[in-house]
Parts: structure tokens; C-alpha cells; sequence
């Protein structure tokens, strides 16, 4: 799945940047990184704003005195996508045949960010076309046009992976890793988290802090029980059911409980745990 996010009002003090909060010092990292083209890699649990991240970002950068406009391609990484989906193709038409730039391809050539979301998940072969892509080269080849590409002076490389969802078998190599900066993501704090559920979710501020409060417990079960708790996102999954009028218990389970696990047990660990925050429910 591609996507390309182009920011509005480029060198206005009115854009319209996406509501990120920052966590950290991620923010003033990204700008230094995107600064000198640095590549960069994004870590951290699912749901806990990585991508949310990078639009916030493409459209503050681009809300700059020069009027530059930071574009943001999104690609989400999948086991099928190939090096040929990232680079182009020729496709046949009544007069001949004719070369489609793919995302990667258009980006190096128009600038912006290219981000490769859960790269891990793609073929083998995806990481060896951006190697030249993140080191003093700057180039991208396409065998098929027999040429090379020189990226575009804004372009920048990011991807993002999950650490703990990887095997050994995907895994980014470590002569990978070395060609980016990382920045990694966590929870927020249960503060923040409240801020995130009342501005993204329509929470009243005493439900937001319970439901953080809540999400926090859950994230420090075993992992016999979780492999991963739940993510912001689901948080705010919760905080609209609620808006809509479905009680605080049942939008817990259809939004956490039901949507983190499929083991009974583990299903019945967490609506104990959903039920002392906010009572008994219809399971």
C-alpha cells in the first residue's frame, strides 16, 4: 500500500500540521537527521504514533521561511513487495512499452521523504536497492534503464520496524542498521497518553487518564499473557466507542481485550483487569 501526503499553505504560520505530542526529544533528533539527509529508522511497539510522527513532521518542515514543501510517501511493507514495486516497471501499451517510476523511484528523483513502514516485512532484495541510498553515494540504480538515479537534495530515506514482533529470520542485519540513526518509540506516560485520548478520542479528561492508567497495567503483564499490549490507537478506539455512548467496560473489550488476544485465558486475565477500572460488564 502507497500513500503520498502533500502538506497545504507550504511557508504559512497557518499550516495544518497533524496533533502529535511529542514524547521525547524525537522532534529536534528528526530535525537535525533531516538536516544533513541523514537516514533514519524508526523503533517501537505498533500504535504508539511512528507514523503519525512522520506526517507531523512533513508538515512542519515544511512550514518554513524558504516556502519549502516536504512531501511524505508512504509504503507499507509487506512479504510480496519486491524491489521492482519500490524501483518501477515497464508497461505495455498499443505503442510500445513505457517505464512507471515506483515510489521509491519518484521520490529520489522529486524529493521528500520516502518511508518504508515495517521494512522487515518486505523481500530480501528491498534492502539491497537503498544501500546506496543511505551512505555518501545518494544514488539510486535501476538496472532495467541500465542508469543511476541521484536523489533529489531534500529526498530522505526512513523506515520503520517492530522489534518485538521479529525473528531471527526477519530481522534488520546489523551492516543495515548502521546506515541509519534511530530513534525509538515507547508509550507515552499515562499523563500524555490522557492528553493524546482527549484530543484524538473525544475522552473526558477522568475516563482518558483511567483507560491510560488501565493500558499501562495491561503493558506490564507477562508476555505469557501479551506479546504486546495495547497500543495508543486502540486507546483511542476505546475513548470514541465511549463518545458514541457504548459504556467504558464493553468499548474496553471490544477495542483491548478482544483485539490483543485470541486465548481465553489471556482474554479473561485482561477483562479482570478491565473490570476493576471500570466495573462489572457484559463480556
Amino acid at each position: 500500500m502507497i500513500k503520498e501526503n502533500s502538506p497545504g499553505s507550504i511557508g504559512s504560520s497557518h499550516v495544518d500540521q497533524p496533533f502529535y505530542l511529542a514524547v521525547g526529544d524525537e522532534v529536534g533528533l528528526f530535525e537535525a537527521a533531516y538536516a544533513d539527509r541523514t537516514p533514519v529508522l524508526l523503533k517501537g511497539p505498533t500504535g504508539t504514533g511512528k507514523t503519525r510522527f512522520l506526517e507531523y513532521m512533513a508538515s512542519r518542515l515544511s512550514n518554513n521561511e524558504a516556502g519549502e514543501k516536504v512531501s511524505l510517501t508512504t509504503v507499507s511493507c509487506q512479504e510480496d513487495l519486491s524491489a521492482s514495486d519500490l524501483l518501477g516497471r515497464f508497461i505495455l501499451e498499443k505503442d510500445g512499452t513505457r517505464w512507471v517510476d515506483g515510489p521509491l523511484t519518484h521520490t529520489v528523483r522529486n524529493g521528500g521523504i520516502c518511508y518504508l513502514d515495517e521494512v522487515v516485512e518486505a523481500r530480501k532484495d528491498v534492502m539491497v536497492v537503498v544501500h546506496s541510498l543511505t551512505d555518501h553515494r545518494r544514488f539510486l540504480p535501476i538496472a532495467k534503464l541500465d542508469t543511476l538515479i541521484e536523489a533529489h537534495p531534500s529526498f530522505l530515506l526512513v523506515v520503520s520496524y517492530n522489534p518485538g514482533y521479529q525473528t531471527s529470520i526477519k530481522d534488520l542485519k546489523h551492516s543495515t542498521r548502521q546506515r541509519f540513526v534511530a530513534i525509538e518509540f515507547s508509550y507515552p506516560t499515562v499523563e500524555l497518553e490522557s492528553e493524546i485520548l482527549i484530543y484524538e478520542g473525544g475522552a473526558e479528561p477522568a475516563v482518558a487518564e483511567r483507560l491510560s492508567a488501565l493500558a499501562a497495567n495491561l503493558r506490564n503483564l507477562n508476555n505469557d499473557y501479551l506479546i504486546e499490549g495495547p497500543s495508543t490507537r486502540l486507546l483511542v478506539y476505546a475513548s470514541r466507542l465511549i463518545a458514541r455512548g457504548v459504556s467504558p467496560q464493553r468499548a474496553c473489550i471490544a477495542a483491548i481485550a478482544d483485539v490483543v488476544t485470541d486465548d481465553s485465558v489471556s482474554r479473561e486475565a485482561i477483562v479482570e483487569v478491565i473490570t476493576a477500572y471500570f466495573g462489572d460488564s457484559d463480556t
